[in-house]
């Protein structure tokens, strides 16, 4: 995610991650999102293949936000995070080298100091690879096996056994990429236990036809992927209306897609699906995700079993003081508000 590339109506561009400078380097490189999130999803209607684990369809929504994976904000831990997703890494400009904003190493200290600060306070990591901005691993790797390697590289060094792939803009439509990717997963899903999720763009009207064809190469190709998080986002300048209510009709569609592509039961489906909002104001003009768009979004996951929440992003999550709230930044929201009140009421 970062700002958005975004499509106009009926167009086909990718959402973007807003990522900027002011999360050190990691986040120079670019939102559309993304998110990522926690969560297995249960398949109760089936035997053993992709998306096939069972979770309890009782269980309570998880709050999984964004953080830089490099700088720490005053709010990472507001709402009481169950998972963290650490944006974002991508290749080393064309080599097969896999850099936590395409600047730090996979090792890098100062990162893997930073997780064991979020995870000292309980909660789990997820591993965010690829974003709006930068070139994603698929794209960088000649083969599946080094893909692989690139991918194990990382969450071997901060110690992550969850990996979420954001995937936008030409990514989607990369046919070589995304089999790679599949591929890729598949061989680590057989060498170590790896929960996969896959961030995708939305509309109100559900996943587009890369994202449902994305993720029915993913099962084709025997990946367990246990959700999928929706961008609920930056959807064109003719929506300019409730964000909460798009957000609730683009769940309710692409919780279809999901039983459809996936084979997921009904309450499944919902325990795989997460979503993330942008706070605040939006890349778009118009749109504007409020405090009360939250409350409402979370009482909507609650009544319907959704598997997570999460925002673009923690950093954001307070108000702004001084700086141009007519479009969005990438230090606050733009919006009246108290430092953390997004994650606490999506936290609920």
């Amino acid at each position: 995610m970062r700002i958005p590339q975004k499509r106009s109506p009926g167009g086909t561009a990718g959402h973007a991650k807003r990522i900027t400078p002011v999360v050190a380097g990691l986040l120079a490189l670019g939102l559309a999102c993304s998110a990522c999130a926690t969560g297995a999803a249960a398949n109760q209607d089936r035997g053993a293949g992709p998306a096939a684990r069972s979770g309890p369809a009782t269980a309570s929504t998880a709050y999984n936000p964004y953080v830089s994976a490099t700088t720490a904000a005053g709010t990472d831990s507001a709402g009481s995070p169950d998972t963290y997703n650490l944006a974002f890494v991508v290749a080393d400009g064309d080599r097969c080298t896999p850099l936590w904003g395409g600047s730090a190493e996979a090792d890098d200290k100062a990162v893997v100091s930073r997780i064991a600060a979020l995870t000292g306070t309980g909660a789990d990591i997820r591993v965010s690879f690829g974003g709006a901005a930068g070139n994603e691993l698929a794209l960088a790797c000649d083969s599946a096996r080094e893909l692989a390697d690139a991918y194990a590289r990382v969450l071997d060094a901060v110690g992550a056994d969850k990996a979420d792939f954001d995937v936008e803009g030409d990514a989607l439509t990369d046919r070589a990429s995304i089999v790679r990717r599949d591929r890729a997963l598949r061989l680590l899903q057989k060498e170590r236990d790896l929960d996969v999720t896959y961030t995708l763009p939305v509309m109100p009207d559900g996943l587009e036809e890369t994202g449902t064809d994305l993720l029915g190469d993913a099962a084709q190709q025997g990946v367990d992927v246990s959700a999928v998080n929706i961008m609920a986002m930056n959807y064109g300048s003719s929506y300019d209306g409730d964000m909460s209510e798009y957000a609730q009709q683009a769940a309710e569609a692409a919780h279809g897609q999901l039983t459809d592509v996936l084979g997921l039961s009904d309450t499944a489906a919902w325990r795989a699906l997460h979503i993330t909002v942008m706070i605040g104001v939006n890349d778009v003009g118009g749109e504007r995700f409020t405090l009360a768009d939250a409350a409402s979004l979370r009482a909507f996951a609650g009544r319907k079993g959704i598997g997570a929440l999460s925002e673009w992003a923690t950093f954001r999550d307070r108000e702004c003081t001084g700086e141009d709230t007519s479009k969005a930044v990438d230090t606050c929201s733009g919006v009246a508000q108290e430092a953390g009140a997004f994650a606490r009421a999506l936290g609920g």
